[in-house]
């Protein structure tokens, strides 16, 4: 009996010892952790205890320096803005004159991202666009008040700033370098929290969500599966070099929380919009001058195409740049200064770099055989002007004009209309109108924005009447001349 406890004993022995080096064998060979030994050790009477510590083998990345280089250059955003109140006839009904469609306030948040020492700083235009008060936090808690330096509806970036010095600020980095797979951080407020750091990897780039709304969307977002939820917006995204190659712009979600998808508005568009809002107090936006698609299955075998890729040109617009280098419908474009454009947002986001002037090459494929065409690129009134604030596209009747936000839509129950943001002299201040007031419909045609009001009245020469609300809620429909 002795014997069999011995040798059930010993073969427990052998067990342990293999299934040990069985571990050690493991560990040693994964890649991810290396087991070395340390050389510090522990004296224990008659016994002594090996320390052991896991090493970062070369190539694992290491995302504390990229947190350190950036976490104090993003800030909190809180917003307020009095938001009017449409006109309530059941309440009226009830109530008479002791109900009064008064503006109320309210407030919001986002992030924001410092990119000079001196205080300027980048959010989305979605944060800011309704604001009558800016507050800015630090990553210390100190706060300022800030103004906005001017703001782009059609790529959702937004300029601000602050009065302070020496500030902790974040370098600019290359989006276009960024690969699918890639680490990147974002780095934001959520939920009204210091600056908080979460990892994820680059999940696809140049995605067209459809969300801008604007006469002239420029979307291209990079999708990341970094965590990102409320308050995030405006927030940079950073690779793990510490640069700012994106700013974070939306979440796909049916909550509103983090389920695996943030998109980010690439450098390259940013950098560009607010180099033009700082040099030219106003986005200088350069296009091609035609209409385009992504490319089908069935238009690449009409086309001759060896791949489904590029973006297909479903209309080229009179006097517009596509239209003076004989650009046709029908042509596809793969190539844009030599850089391949695979889908229509790349195409977009190629282009959202230029400003109007700037000479490029189109490549495009006709019939199976591939082109290549110099293009100088207009703005969309067709000229190669300077835009200035004050003057240009958005401007009727001495007012500055920009598409209803979704906000707006909702609060007033519309699909269509524009609102004043500046008012200068002209006709619409003459008659009474002032800045906030949403017009909805001029000369009995609905109006979108500046060119639907001059094409309704004959290039500002006919203004017979004017619909819409009041920035109080107030409607409004006048009639000249009847």
């Amino acid at each position: 009996m002795k014997g069999k406890y011995l040798l059930g004993g010993l073969l427990m022995a052998l067990l342990g010892a293999a299934i040990a080096l069985f571990a050690y064998t493991t560990l040693i060979e994964k890649p991810a952790a290396v087991v070395t030994r340390d050389s510090s050790k522990i004296e224990i009477p008659a016994t002594q205890a090996v320390l052991t510590s896991f090493q970062i083998p070369d190539g694992q990345v290491d995302f504390t320096y990229a947190a350190e280089q950036t976490v104090h250059a993003v800030v909190h955003v809180k917003v307020k803005a009095m938001v009017s109140q449409p006109e309530n006839p059941i309440l009226e009904f009830f109530y008479g004159n002791r109900y009064e469609s008064r503006p109320r306030e309210v407030s919001g948040y986002g992030s924001g991202v410092i990119i000079s020492p001196d205080g300027y700083i980048i959010t989305n235009n979605h944060v800011v666009e309704d604001a009558e008060n800016i507050e800015v936090t630090l990553n210390d808690n100190r706060k300022f008040t800030a103004q906005v330096i001017g703001r782009d509806p059609s790529t959702d970036i937004a300029l601000i700033k602050i009065k302070a010095d020496n500030l902790a600020y974040i370098k600019y980095g290359d989006s276009e370098k960024l690969r699918v797979g890639e680490w990147v951080l974002a780095v934001g407020n959520p939920f009204d929290l210091t600056s908080t750091v979460t990892a994820g990897i680059v999940s696809a780039k140049g995605r067209n969500l459809g969300l801008i709304n604007s006469d002239y969307p420029l979307e291209s977002y990079i999708q990341t599966d970094a965590a990102v939820n409320m308050g995030n917006s405006g927030g940079a995204l950073v690779d793990t070099q510490g640069l700012l190659v994106g700013i974070t712009s939306a979440l796909s979600s049916p909550s509103g929380m983090y389920i695996g998808n943030s998109f980010a508005i690439p450098v390259t568009i940013v950098k560009k919009v607010i180099d033009d809002i700082r040099q030219f107090g106003e986005v200088q936006r350069a296009i091609i001058g035609v209409h385009i698609a992504e490319v089908t299955a069935e238009d690449a075998e009409k086309q001759n195409l060896k791949e489904v890729k590029g973006a297909l040109i479903t209309e080229v617009l009179d006097n517009g740049s596509a239209a003076d280098a004989n650009l046709k419908k029908n042509d596809v474009i793969v190539k844009l200064d030599n850089i391949p454009v695979n889908t229509v947002s790349e195409l977009q986001e190629q282009v959202g770099k230029h400003r109007p002037g700037d000479k490029v090459s189109v490549t495009y494929i006709r019939n199976g055989n591939e082109n290549t065409v110099p293009v100088t690129l207009k703005n969309i009134a067709n000229n190669t002007n300077v835009i200035t604030p004050g003057m240009g596209i958005g401007v009727v009747y001495g007012a500055r004009l920009e598409t209803l936000s979704s906000n707006d839509k909702r609060l007033y129950n519309v699909d269509y209309g524009t609102k004043i943001i500046e008012l200068g002299d002209g006709r619409f201040k003459d008659i009474g109108l002032k800045k906030g007031t949403i017009i909805l419909s001029i000369n009995g045609k609905k109006v979108r924005n500046a060119e639907d009001i001059r094409t309704a009245t004959n290039n500002e020469n006919s203004l017979k009447s004017i619909e819409g609300y009041y920035s109080d809620g107030t409607h409004f429909d006048y009639k000249y001349g009847y």
